[in-house]
C-alpha cells in the first residue's frame, strides 16, 4: 500500500529516486572507508586503522537510515553492487597511494562530492518535492558529512 502522508506519488518517487543515488555513493564511500581501514599503511597504521574505522561505522549508520527512508516514502532500496554501480555518483577507484594522507585525500573528496549532491537537493525536496521531512533528513547528512569531512581535513595539514 502506497503511503498517504500529503506528498504526490509522482514527488515522492522522485525523492526516492534522488536517495537512491545517495545510497550508492554512501555505500561506495563506505567500502572505500573499510578498504582504508584494511589496507592503510605506515608509521602512523594503528591510530589511523582506528580512525577510519570509527568513520566506516558511521558510515553503516548513514546507509541504514538512507535506506529506511526510502522504505519508510513506499519504495525500495537498492541493495546490490550491481545497482549501487549503476547509481553512484562516485567511483570505485583509489586513485591516491596506501598511505593515511592518500586514503584521506580520496575520502575527503568523496564526502565533498556528496555535501554537494546533498547541498543541491534540500530546497528541492523541501519545495519543489513538498518532501520537508526528507529535505531535513539531508540536511542532517550535510551535518554529519561536514563533520566527517572536517576530520580527514584537519589530518591532512
Amino acid at each position: 500500500m502506497a503511503p498517504a502522508i500529503g506528498i504526490d506519488q509522482q514527488h515522492l518517487t522522485e525523492v526516492a529516486h534522488t536517495l537512491t543515488k545517495l545510497l550508492a555513493d554512501e555505500y561506495l564511500l563506505y567500502t572505500k572507508t573499510r578498504n582504508a581501514h584494511w589496507n592503510v599503511e605506515g608509521p602512523d597504521f594503528y591510530s589511523k586503522h582506528k580512525f577510519f574505522e570509527a568513520q566506516y561505522e558511521q558510515l553503516d549508520e548513514i546507509m541504514d537510515d538512507v535506506a529506511e527512508r526510502i522504505r519508510s516514502i513506499g519504495h525500495y532500496a537498492p541493495a546490490t553492487l550491481k545497482q549501487f554501480l549503476q547509481l553512484t555518483h562516485l567511483t570505485e577507484l583509489i586513485r591516491e597511494p596506501n598511505t593515511s594522507a592518500g586514503y584521506e585525500k580520496e575520502l575527503l573528496g568523496d564526502h565533498e562530492s556528496i555535501i554537494v549532491f546533498l547541498r543541491g537537493n534540500i530546497n528541492r525536496f523541501a519545495n519543489e518535492l513538498q518532501d520537508a521531512g526528507t529535505s531535513d533528513f539531508i540536511t542532517g547528512l550535510v551535518e554529519t558529512h561536514e563533520k566527517m569531512a572536517w576530520m580527514l581535513r584537519s589530518h591532512l595539514r
